[in-house]
């Protein structure tokens, strides 16, 4: 009996110690755009408590990369938040075509609302944080724009607050009323993008969060979403990016270094876990490649659709097959297809058959396609959502321009790998080095595992320790 309540005694310790040492406080920071290169070339120039800091003392995976193609700003808050991919969460861009209006939609738009997470399908890191706790912690979102805001935030989050021009920070009425405290930063400290220092004012307003609401004070894990950003405050693209750059990553590491500094006045760093990763994409200007002699070209959607209507029509008799188009994918009207008693199966082999034959055309991808889930089209299928994508996705060859006459959208198609890191630093935990091929699914779980509470409702994905 003795020796029964010494082990009953042990394993009531380790539990005791395990509930002890998960973080008082996570902060999660997702830098839009960041680079491993960059981040690599401008060493020299940096603080040190910056960029500098999180890689010598942090636990850094230098072989991170998203799960699905393509990657923006608003699919990747996403997958951080949900650890999921956009086939399931349904954010698969900023914006995006509505199948019932055929009208370009925002990710967040919300007409009751203004703007809200409706259109995130499954739970975040921070639902499941209030769920677990009975809404006694503490969740709250800071970034410039509301699309990073409320993705990161989630459904049940305490607020989810972006830069409005010359108004300071903005809320939604699906959270709570705004904190009286931000309310009153607002009175102090009115903020524009006019002054070019949107990651300043994240950092600030973030600080002050913590601070005001007493985060990360108590037994209960807080939560705390910070979105900057590593691109131009004008938002033009880099041409020179050795000069153009520099800059740039300068006062992101010297934000960097008052957030973390910040936080670290306020909650000893044993108690705070930070996670810090990229939205892994970039944008590029255009460039002339046929002035460099690089193999290139236009593909025009808009006049392809129209073509593909001719074929079909041809086939199955006059309509409107391809009812819209939008980015690289393709509308079907399924009404007309039913009424004309064809198969949606047979229509997309015919169309993926017509497609892949025209120039600048590397691949078609169907809906049909997608759906069976072939392995080395995962990546594509990741990114694609049933309910809302296009039935056709035209991926056009690396260096072509795809280009729609109609809405004027057009993007040069490049198949490159941006490098970037998934760093976590504090906590207890050791640095270390990874260079082995992560995918950031995996943060949502790991930070889910350490402050033991469930992951996501979607997510799948394995922590990283």
């Amino acid at each position: 009996m003795r020796y029964l309540a010494f082990i009953l005694a042990a394993f009531t310790s380790a539990e005791m110690q395990a509930f002890h040492l998960a973080p008082r406080l996570v902060v999660n920071i997702t830098i839009d755009q960041l680079r491993t290169d960059y981040i690599e070339a401008f060493t020299p120039l940096y603080t040190s408590g910056g960029f500098r800091r999180i890689m010598r003392e942090g636990m850094v995976y230098d072989g991170a990369g998203y799960p699905f193609s393509p990657v923006d700003r608003a699919s990747a808050t996403a997958t951080l938040s949900t650890g999921t991919t956009p086939y399931y969460n349904g954010i698969t861009a900023t914006r995006w075509l509505d199948r019932e209006t055929l009208q370009p939609i925002f990710c967040v738009d919300d007409a009751k609302n203004g703007a809200s997470p409706m259109r995130l399908k499954t739970s975040t890191v921070g639902d499941e944080l209030k769920i677990s706790t009975d809404g006694a912690a503490i969740v709250y979102s800071f970034a410039a724009t509301r699309d990073c805001a409320i993705l990161a935030a989630g459904h049940a989050a305490d607020g989810a607050f972006w830069l409005e021009k010359s108004k300071g920070w903005k809320g939604s009425s699906y959270y709570s009323s705004t904190p009286e405290w931000l309310n009153a930063y607002n009175r102090l400290h009115t903020t524009s993008y006019a002054d070019g220092n949107s990651n300043d004012a994240v950092v600030d307003a973030s600080l002050q969060a913590v601070s005001a609401a007493a985060m990360g004070k108590d037994e209960i894990s807080d939560m705390l979403y910070v979105s900057l950003s590593a691109t131009k405050s004008d938002g033009t693209f880099v041409t020179h990016w050795q000069t153009e750059m520099e800059s740039v990553y300068m006062k992101l590491d010297s934000s960097l270094e008052r957030l973390i500094s910040g936080i670290e006045k306020q909650v000893s760093l044993d108690k705070v876990l930070f996670v810090v990763t990229s939205t892994g994409y970039t944008d590029e200007r255009t460039i002339d490649l046929s002035k460099y002699r690089i193999p290139t070209g236009t593909f025009y959607i808009n006049r392809t659709a129209n073509l593909l209507n001719m074929y079909l029509g041809a086939i199955y008799g006059q309509g409107r097959y391809v009812e819209q188009t939008y980015g690289n994918q393709m509308y079907l009207n399924h009404k007309l297809i039913e009424q004309k008693r064809v198969a949606i199966s047979e229509v997309l082999r015919r169309s993926q058959e017509f497609l892949i034959q025209n120039a600048g055309v590397a691949d078609v991808y169907t809906s049909d396609r997608l759906l069976a889930g072939n392995e080395d089209i995962l990546k594509i299928r990741n990114g694609f959502n049933p309910t809302i994508s296009g039935d056709i996705i035209v991926e056009v060859t690396p260096g072509w321009k795809l280009l729609n006459e109609d809405t004027q959208q057009t993007y040069t198609s490049r198949a490159g790998f941006m490098p970037f890191p998934i760093v976590f630093m504090g906590a207890g935990i050791k640095p270390q080095r990874f260079y082995e091929k992560v995918t950031v699914d995996c943060i949502a779980p790991t930070i889910a595992k350490s402050i033991r509470i469930r992951a996501p409702n979607a997510c799948n994905a394995s922590p990283l320790f």
